[in-house]
């Protein structure tokens, strides 16, 4: 959940910051309390219609929240640009990162940085095959168009 606030108020800042700049001199973007109701509304309505829609995800977006609440700023920005380079990736790359992902979380580790060496030295096909061993099934969510 919070990661979703997070890129809508990335996203209402930087259209907020892109007024401030078309002014002659740019004003601080102001502080939560003082944004307007129709700009909190703006900021907030993704996320709320996520919640409504998707009742499946609300502990999942509840437990990322609070994680997100819990970690450093530098933790944060290193989660920031983890989300930017997952989102770059095509679909390919995704299917591969979460299938390295989910099997990792469950080495030690020593096995995670012997999986890491193993993977750069396989071809494409062998990297296929693992894939084809050790993904986990397809996600509702990753069989929705993108926007």
């Amino acid at each position: 959940m919070k990661v979703l606030a997070l890129r809508v108020l990335a996203l209402g800042l930087a259209l907020a910051a892109g007024q401030a700049l078309a002014q002659t001199s740019p004003a601080p973007l102001p502080t939560w309390d003082k944004l307007t109701p129709q700009q909190r509304e703006a900021l907030i309505a993704p996320v709320r219609d996520r919640w409504n829609r998707e009742p499946e995800d609300r502990a999942r977006m509840l437990e990322r929240a609070q994680r997100w609440q819990a970690m450093t700023p530098e933790q944060r920005a290193q989660a920031r640009h983890g989300m930017k380079r997952f989102e770059d990736m095509s679909p390919g790359q995704r299917r591969e990162a979460r299938a390295l992902y989910g099997h990792m979380k469950t080495l030690t580790p020593e096995q995670r940085n012997a999986l890491r060496e193993q993977w750069k030295k396989m071809t494409p096909e062998q990297r296929e095959a693992w894939m084809r061993d050790n993904a986990p099934p397809p996600r509702d969510r990753d069989r929705r168009p993108e926007h």
